[in-house]
């Protein structure tokens, strides 16, 4: 299964998408050496693009042809996050315009290493909310 949409940092770090459907994702990374901190773990900021990415998903499973935006996210790191990991995402609940979601990711045995709740921003693609065409800057309006 792929992304609907081209994201050049996710293909970048190698996300595999495996489940898109019913306010429920599922994202496969297999990480490698590049993706290690210091410590020989994953680095952080890959983890938490793991967890944005999989809460963004299950937000738009519910309307494919709505992209979505980070309104904000809040990350939990339980345990060092090795190998391969699987990250599993839920719409907790919407309204017109916004969606309350939470992801976890597990390691390859099983356990649960970092864990957030997002909420984001439903947008139209190539335009804002409102369905007008995108700024000369690229900007993407949240009105």
């Amino acid at each position: 299964m792929t992304f609907s949409v081209k994201i050049p940092f996710v293909e970048l770090l190698g996300f595999e998408l495996t489940r898109f459907e019913g306010g429920q994702s599922q994202i496969d990374f297999d990480t490698r050496p590049e993706h290690e901190n210091s410590f020989g773990v994953t680095h952080g900021g890959a983890v938490m693009t793991l967890l944005d990415v999989t809460m963004a998903t299950a937000a738009r499973s519910v309307q494919p042809d709505m992209g979505v935006v980070t309104i904000e996210m809040k990350t939990s790191f339980m345990r060092p996050c090795r190998g391969k990991l699987v990250s599993k995402g839920r719409l907790m609940h919407r309204t017109g315009t916004m969606a309350f979601t939470e992801a976890t990711i597990y390691d390859g045995q099983g356990k649960a290493c970092a864990h957030a709740t997002g909420t984001f921003k439903y947008v139209r693609r190539g335009g804002n909310s409102a369905g007008a065409p995108p700024s000369a800057s690229g900007v993407i309006s949240t009105d």
